[in-house]
């Protein structure tokens, strides 16, 4: 069996890997006023920093259409026997829910949706790992039993420099009450049952790299082989940092840099930084 691998444009996967693994990517967009831009097709990370400098508002965000759903479905029916379609948390975008409704439109292939729970370059991770099975001729069923353990085993925490973006779009649940006293320190947050939550108050925000960090050596400590991504909000040499440090003391650990790209950096403003990683 055949098998597509379709993600959304949130996992932030860099060109070569997409195009070496014949990922497909459903893009989600950025609304700036009237005029709207598909992320990692017609707006980069880049353009859309300036586009913040320059008008000063956050833009608003959109899912995919189920029509642009079906539309790519049908076009992969031509040439494969099913699609797993790996999307970001449905308990902060409904874009996983679209491919669930698309996907039982469509007769001409089996779809097979995947709610990874998490966003950026975590749910890249499944992504890549979904589609190098399906390149070995994996079954579906043997596919979304690994992106299952994968989910399972998979660690994120991250930090903002403004809680207001999260707590204005709706992305910070759980918490409200907590708002006040939030916006005065700098919270650990985390996904858990699928929404944002904060995972501990920590006062500074060295403070809270050095627990992100002593979270990730809990894990890493064992010596297992390991892949781990540093995502950041337009702190590339900050991420740099970070993985000098870390790769010095985990050397058995494969760390990746990536970044929070337009969707994602307006629900988390610049300045973001995370860390995810599998524990297999």
């Amino acid at each position: 069996m055949k098998t597509a691998i379709v993600t959304d444009s949130t996992a932030y996967i860099p060109k070569d890997i997409r195009e070496k693994l014949n990922i497909h990517v459903i893009p989600l967009s950025v609304v700036f006023g009237n005029e709207s831009y598909k992320e990692e097709v017609e707006i980069t990370i880049d353009d859309f920093y300036e586009k913040i400098r320059r008008s000063k508002v956050l833009p608003k965000t959109t899912q995919p259409s189920t029509g642009m759903f079906t539309e790519l479905f049908e076009r992969l029916a031509k040439d494969y026997d099913a699609v797993i379609s790996i999307h970001l948390s449905s308990g902060i975008s409904g874009t996983y829910q679209g491919a669930v409704t698309a996907g039982n439109m469509v007769d001409s292939i089996k779809v097979y949706p995947f709610d990874s729970e998490i966003s950026c370059m975590a749910q890249g991770l499944i992504a890549i790992e979904a589609a190098e099975m399906a390149l070995k001729g994996e079954e579906p069923e043997t596919i979304l039993r690994r992106l299952e353990q994968m989910r399972a085993n998979m660690r994120a925490y991250f930090m903002v420099d403004d809680l207001s973006h999260l707590q204005r779009g709706g992305r910070l649940s759980g918490a409200q009450a907590l708002i006040g006293s939030l916006l005065q320190v700098k919270p650990i947050l985390h996904f858990q049952n699928k929404v944002i939550v904060p995972f501990e108050k920590v006062r500074t925000r060295k403070k809270a790299v050095s627990r992100i960090f002593e979270l990730f050596g809990e894990d890493a400590k064992t010596g297992r082989p390991m892949k781990a991504v540093i995502i950041h909000g337009n702190r590339e040499e900050e991420a740099l940092k970070w993985k000098e440090e870390l790769s010095a003391l985990y050397p058995h650990v494969e760390f990746w840099i990536s970044y929070f790209g337009p969707v994602i950096a307006t629900h988390l403003g610049e300045g973001a930084m995370g860390l995810c990683w599998i524990k297999d």
